[in-house]
């Protein structure tokens, strides 16, 4: 039955010149992209919002072993307060923190092409995310091989590590927590039972920085700069109510402490405008870091604490998720010994499972928060030399990192992806009309013509371009960053991407070619092509009409005629744009293959098991091709065969963006089964979950790197199988897996169209339903067979029973 409704609480310009000019006209950012900057004190909470234990544990993984030097990659454990993060061993005797800043980037504008028509794309030219500093406690007297009952806890829901032990009858506990209103990284250590810390706490850049110390205010602290300009810098400070805190040299000693606490930051001065070369030359980091450790210690350990976890588990706390109950033989294995058993023993572990999509949020939470966005490593480093530099990858990674954030309760932090766009598209823009006809560029027009703004395939936080160009890439950025409206229905957000939706149509206004094809009776049209392209890293270089352009662009279109309507502006063009796409050629399905086409033609040009799913964009992240009649079913068939030729065992974030495909089609079973691909243990480098669970990408044999897009993606493929919704339409349960289906429940998901749904379901079936408009007004609901047409005003919510 319905519950009632309820409301609820040019080129003629010189760079700088066309620079500011293209930014005077393009949107500001949407949460300002702050630099490392000062901020106003925090407000500290007058009640504590900590868990209760029993509470905590219900977020918590957990280890009986501390991370390794030498692998914290794969054993470290993240903090971060979405610019200033760390890993962190928890040794007993040997704390080690591995820091990094989201700004911390050499290299610059790259902005020249090379003669076979890429631009360079290396550490000293295009550049690299790097490390910022390693922070070491050294307590010799607590060697691991002394110490019992070890215990280390991520708490996803607080943002919070602790690591506990016994020495010689006395309980020592540390905490770590990244605070984003204190800037800055906490450790603290205590003690039950008359035990007291010594040792030697160490701070040390990664790039031959001299570290200098201050005796009268007890702290350490160093700064420098890159080739490139960029200032950067970090401080620390300790105190204790009990025993000696002492400078030494560059390091701080302390003896006879019973407790300790610590605190860390850092940053640059990078600023999110292309005008002043994304720099702010008054900023002194190192100096800030100071204030900033200076300031926090003069808060209690416990004060901080608090502040932080009440600005963490409100945003945590906007999504909860139950797929079932594990067995009590599961619950008391470690969180490492869990992963490995649940593969050896191929058993459901419901309880893991949705672990894993809160610990997503948890990297979402603690990397994307008023700073640059989420990188190929998201914002943790374990040296300085990351794969394809760390860099912003724009076929496939960067917009996989923010699939999760609107589905998963965390729009805020999806701004920091599009505050990027808007910081990077006046350099995108003035280097597009600058060199994308260049003749050494494979991919120019070849009508002479250019317009707007597109990327490349790699870019950095300096509107540098790395690899090849990516004609599509600006279509694909745009599919994200409308989305996006479509969850939130900010029409003030709608206004502050308008200009880079327009740009990336203009740039394929002037792109398209006219063809003719004859379809299977013969007939013949004119139709509407891109240029020669690439699809993702597969197949020839030179294609024209490739299914992934065709498809990116048809979406383009669609998004920008829809904006045109809603903001009231430029409607006149908008109907031109949608002409445009009405006159798009989409692709077939090949009948040598069976297959949707990835090129316009029948043959396979590539690989069968590509990591890459280019062809099945209209699947996902798109919705034009779907499997509820609306589309011809020979296009539904052809994509599923495509899909099925590609494999079920890839790189992990090709198996995310695999069963997020398996479950747009509701196939469950195939869905349920790459999520459990992605969480198998890494052994040797192999793709799967590091220690840490970290996803591990196998570069090659015996090698594997970090990569977060899978941990993303995978969460993302889990919210899609309970959720599925496009405008006007949202479908509960479309792909619940046997191993989920006895019972569960799923709270606070994102609803294109404006909505935030909860689900709860026993024996496959919906029992009830809540729908809160967030400013959505009309939708259907469908889940087993029932639908229901809803309507609602802004901040009214209606609850559905037994559904199906």
């Amino acid at each position: 039955m319905d519950i009632p409704h309820t409301p609820s609480p040019d080129n003629r310009h010189s760079r700088r010149g066309f620079l500011a000019l293209t930014a005077a006209g393009a949107a500001t950012a949407l949460g300002a992209l702050p630099a490392f900057s000062a901020s106003a004190a925090p407000l500290r909470p007058t009640e504590s919002p900590l868990l209760s234990p029993a509470d905590a544990a219900r977020n918590q993984l957990w280890w009986q072993a501390p991370g390794s030097a030498g692998s914290m990659i794969e054993q470290g454990l993240p903090v971060g307060n979405g610019r200033l993060g760390a890993l962190a061993s928890n040794d007993p005797a040997a704390e080690l923190l591995l820091i990094t800043d989201a700004t911390l980037w050499t290299g610059g504008l790259n902005d020249t092409l090379q003669s076979d028509g890429q631009f360079p794309y290396g550490r000293d030219d295009f550049g690299s995310f790097t490390l910022l500093a390693e922070l070491t406690v050294a307590l010799p007297d607590h060697d691991l091989g002394r110490v019992h009952d070890y215990r280390r806890t991520l708490d996803l829901a607080q943002g919070l590590i602790t690591t506990s032990y016994e020495l010689s009858g006395v309980t020592y506990r540390r905490q770590i927590f990244a605070s984003r209103p204190d800037d800055a990284i906490v450790l603290h250590f205590s003690q039950q039972g008359g035990g007291a810390y010594t040792g030697t706490l160490s701070l040390a850049g990664t790039h031959g920085e001299s570290t200098t110390a201050d005796s009268a205010r007890r702290y350490a602290s160093f700064g420098a700069s890159f080739a490139n300009g960029l200032k950067y810098g970090a401080a620390v400070t300790a105190h204790s109510s009990t025993g000696t805190v002492r400078v030494r040299g560059t390091s701080i000693t302390f003896s006879g402490c019973r407790d300790l606490t610590v605190v860390v930051s850092g940053g640059t001065n990078y600023a999110p405008d292309a005008a002043a070369g994304f720099r702010d030359p008054s900023l002194e980091p190192e100096r800030l870091a100071r204030t900033k450790v200076l300031d926090a210690a003069g808060h209690s350990a416990t004060s901080l604490l608090r502040t932080h976890v009440a600005d963490f588990r409100a945003v945590f706390g906007q999504l909860g998720i139950d797929l079932g109950a594990s067995s009590a033989a599961q619950r008391e294995l470690d969180t490492w010994e869990r992963v490995r058993a649940r593969d050896r023993d191929n058993v459901p572990d419901p309880e893991l499972e949705a672990a894993y999509l809160q610990f997503g949020r948890y990297l979402m939470i603690s990397g994307s928060r008023g700073s640059l966005p989420l990188n190929l490593q998201g914002l943790w480093l374990d040296g300085n030399d990351p794969d394809w530099m760390g860099d912003y990858h724009t076929d496939i990674n960067v917009q996989m990192n923010y699939w999760l954030a609107d589905r998963a309760g965390l729009s805020d932090c999806f701004d920091a992806f599009a505050d990027y766009c808007l910081a990077q598209v006046p350099s995108w823009t003035e280097v597009t009309q600058r060199l994308f006809n260049d003749p050494a560029n494979r991919f120019r027009n070849s009508s002479g013509k250019i317009a707007g703004w597109t990327v490349a395939f790699s870019t950095n936080p300096y509107g540098g371009s790395g690899w090849w160009w990516h004609p599509a890439g600006n279509a694909w950025l745009c599919q994200n960053l409308f989305e996006h409206y479509e969850y939130t229905q900010d029409r003030a957000y709608l206004g502050k991407i308008y200009p880079l939706l327009k740009g990336a149509v203009e740039f394929w206004e002037a792109r398209l070619l006219t063809t003719t094809v004859t379809d299977a009776s013969g007939a013949s049209r004119e139709v509407l092509i891109a240029d020669s392209d690439w699809s993702p890293e597969h197949g020839p270089q030179d294609a024209k009409g490739i299914t992934y352009a065709q498809e990116v662009v048809w979406t383009l279109f669609a998004n920008y005629r829809a904006a045109t309507e809603i903001l009231g502006r430029d409607t006149g063009y908008g109907r031109t744009v949608d002409r445009l796409r009405e006159r798009l050629y989409l692709p077939v399905v090949s009948p040598k293959t069976g297959w949707l086409e990835e090129w316009m033609s029948p043959d396979n040009l590539g690989e069968t098991t590509h990591r890459h799913l280019s062809p099945l964009i209209g699947l996902f992240p798109g919705d034009r091709i779907r499997p509820d009649g609306s589309t011809p079913k020979d296009i539904v068939d052809g994509a599923t065969a495509l899909l099925d030729a590609r494999g079920m065992n890839s790189f992990g974030w090709a198996n995310a963006w695999r069963g997020l495909c398996w479950a747009r089609l509701k196939d469950a079973e195939k869905a349920y089964r790459l999520v459990v691909t992605n969480l198998k243990p890494s052994a040797n480098g192999s793709n799967g979950s590091a220690m840490n669970l970290f996803d591990i990408y196998e570069v090659e044999q015996g090698r594997g790197i970090f990569q977060i897009d899978a941990n993303f993606g995978t969460a993302a493929s889990i919210i899609e199988m309970l959720v599925y919704s496009r405008p006007g339409h949202v479908e509960l349960l479309p792909a619940l897996p046997a191993a989920w289906a006895a019972s569960g429940s799923v709270s606070g998901v994102g609803v294109r169209g404006g909505f935030i749904a909860d689900v709860s379901w026993k024996n496959g079936q919906v029992t009830r339903a809540t729908l809160k408009s967030v400013g959505g007004r009309r939708t259907t609901v469908a889940a087993g067979g029932t639908t229901r047409e809803i309507s609602l005003d802004p901040g009214e919510s209606v609850t559905l029973r037994n559904l199906g």
